[in-house]
């Protein structure tokens, strides 16, 4: 590919063309983009293995995952069409997450 002395010449016309004030910038540009390179191909791999594991599963015939339920929804984690309707059961929302309106108004 590039041997070392052409890897030195393109730093050098990279310094002299961008000169030595924007050098940090870019690299701090370029590591966050290799950061997000980096963690979007590990979530590829993830989500590609529990693909392959749910494949597995219902070729094994095993039951579907559990739902998680977050904040009063249920949120399927896989293929659940045999799945019963959720109940009216829910998890309440956190005191902070509601809206003004459903505090008491305290200002009396």
């Amino acid at each position: 590919m590039f041997g070392l002395s052409e890897i030195a010449v393109i730093l050098i016309v990279v310094i002299l063309v961008l000169g030595a004030k924007r050098l940090p910038e870019l690299a701090r540009s370029a590591g966050k983009s290799a950061r997000i390179l980096k963690a979007e191909a590990k979530a590829m791999k993830n989500e590609e293995a529990k693909e392959k594991e749910a494949k597995e599963a219902k070729a094994a015939g095993q039951a579907a995952p559990t739902p998680q339920v977050v904040h009063g929804e249920v949120i399927a984690s896989g293929p659940v069409a045999d799945a019963p309707a959720p109940t009216a059961h829910t998890v309440p929302k956190p005191d902070s997450a509601r809206t003004d309106s459903a505090r008491p108004d305290s200002r009396n």
